[in-house]
């Protein structure tokens, strides 16, 4: 049976941090989904196709990478693609409150499917998409925050 995870997230955009927990979750999963979740009670500041292209981008030459878009309930999208491990970064103790509480409620929605926490590498704790974003709106330089892919992208649009 194939290990195969799904690491939802809005990743508006994707960002260092994510590339981070992607890349150290590899060696654990024989597939990665990187799940771009359709949030209805969020704005996007970039379109979903956008940031499943700079994933698609990012592991063009990882085939145990993929994207993909869905909506709905985390659970329901893992039995839909027959994920059996939920992966989630965390940076702070806070962080670790909020997700707990998902991973809980997940639990007793499927029991068969675990949520798997990877800390984040210290030098991108404070790498937040919602800082990202606020430093792209107010035209500062966002590059030591994003993957090349990403920041080449922002940069053609200015």
């Amino acid at each position: 049976m194939s290990r195969i995870c799904l690491f939802p997230g809005t990743f508006d955009p994707v960002t260092l941090g994510h590339v981070d927990i992607i890349d150290r979750a590899l060696p654990l999963f024989d597939k990665i989904i990187v799940g771009v979740g359709l949030n209805s009670a969020k704005a996007p500041m970039f379109s979903a196709e956008q940031r499943l292209s700079w994933i698609e981008e990012i592991y063009k030459d990882e085939e145990k990478v993929q994207g993909a878009v869905y909506e709905g309930l985390t659970i329901n999208y893992c039995k839909q693609i027959g994920a059996r491990f939920i992966l989630r970064g965390i940076r702070y103790v806070s962080d670790f409150e909020y997700e707990k509480t998902i991973a809980d409620a997940n639990r007793t929605l499927d029991k068969r499917i675990e949520t798997i926490f990877l800390t984040g590498e210290p030098k991108y704790t404070s790498v937040a998409s919602t800082i990202v974003r606020d430093i792209i709106r107010n035209g500062g330089n966002a590059a030591q925050f994003l993957p090349q892919e990403v920041y080449q992208t922002l940069e053609k649009t200015k």
